[in-house]
């Protein structure tokens, strides 16, 4: 290929600015345009800043899309839109929901012959990877995936998105001792809601009523219902001075026996300063398989299983090869 790939950001919060920040470490890339429903002078951005009701002006300008919006609110409805119109990856986070969700996105992308890749990141993404390869490696075994300690932006974001919060964070933290249990090799039948706690740190608007705050998040379907979940009320100037670092991380555990009974585990784990740069990380090289496989034709939704892990380096075949494998 003579030229760059033409990389397009819809959203310029967290996820979007660690997109804006990750694609010059890739140089077969370039940034043409960030696309905001803000005004695009207030963002304080060097790149080109355009307002999302002119994104049809880049048709043919741009390769691929990078969705950069919250899975709370904004991917259902921004999703299947952009990809009528362009190839897109995006980071749907919410894990019960992906099925729905990439059917939605399937129909528009084949309608407009663009390729759409939901859920990239890494988990979903790089931690769902991992659990396919877990299980088809020892299949005699069990599979568990543990997230924190740190700040999820999807849950985080869910927070913002209710009435009368100004600003929220969450943090999901492992249990220590299921951790344990699992590491020893005991076959614990325990759900993912019983392994982690869900700590949530929010600055109200004033005269908000914080019982109801409460209510919310803990009732909110999809990211909170089922966990012990805590919630906290703190001034802005706390949330500023303690939580506006985003840290997370976590570990993907296969245990498992061949043979007679020898036991092997195999232990992904993350441990992340910021999570919105190293998602966006991600997100930058599976846009270069999006482009890659787009042009080979493939049309419609796919997700991290459908990507040949080579699409995501900007080497060679040989080049892997010879340095890699």
């Amino acid at each position: 290929m003579n030229r760059k790939i033409r990389i397009g950001i819809v959203g310029y919060g967290n996820l979007g600015r660690g997109t804006e920040l990750a694609i010059p470490g890739n140089p077969d890339m370039e940034l043409v345009a960030v696309f905001t429903r803000r005004e695009p002078d207030i963002l304080n951005s060097k790149s080109n800043v355009v307002h999302i009701s002119k994104i049809l002006d880049f048709k043919n300008k741009i390769d691929v899309m990078v969705l950069c919006g919250g899975s709370a609110r904004d991917l259902d409805k921004q999703g299947p839109m952009v990809v009528s119109h362009f190839n897109t990856v995006d980071s749907f986070d919410n894990h019960g929901r992906i099925p729905e969700y990439f059917e939605k996105i399937d129909r528009s992308a084949k309608k407009s012959s663009k390729l759409g890749l939901i859920s990239v990141g890494w988990d979903p993404g790089l931690f769902s990877l991992n659990r396919l390869l877990g299980l088809s490696v020892l299949p005699k075994g069990q599979n568990y995936t543990f997230w924190g300690e740190g700040i999820s932006q999807g849950h985080s974001d869910a927070i913002r998105k209710i009435e009368g919060v100004k600003n929220g964070v969450q943090y999901t933290i492992p249990v220590q001792e299921v951790l344990d249990k699992v590491r020893d090799y005991e076959d614990i039948n325990i759900p993912p809601n019983k392994r982690h706690k869900r700590i949530c740190y929010v600055c109200a608007e004033d005269n908000a009523d914080l019982k109801e705050i409460e209510n919310k998040i803990k009732t909110m379907p999809g990211y909170f219902v089922g966990y012990d979940t805590s919630v906290f009320f703190i001034s802005e100037e706390e949330m500023i001075r303690n939580h506006s670092k985003m840290p997370h991380g976590g570990v993907v555990i296969q245990t498992g026996v061949t043979g007679e009974d020898n036991r092997q585990t195999i232990e992904f784990k993350l441990t992340l300063d910021s999570n919105p740069e190293f998602t966006s990380s991600v997100v930058v090289a599976y846009a270069r398989a999006v482009f890659r496989l787009s042009e080979e034709g493939k049309t419609g939704a796919i997700s991290v299983f459908d990507v040949p892990p080579a699409y995501l380096s900007p080497m060679s075949g040989e080049e892997l090869r010879r340095k890699l494998l």
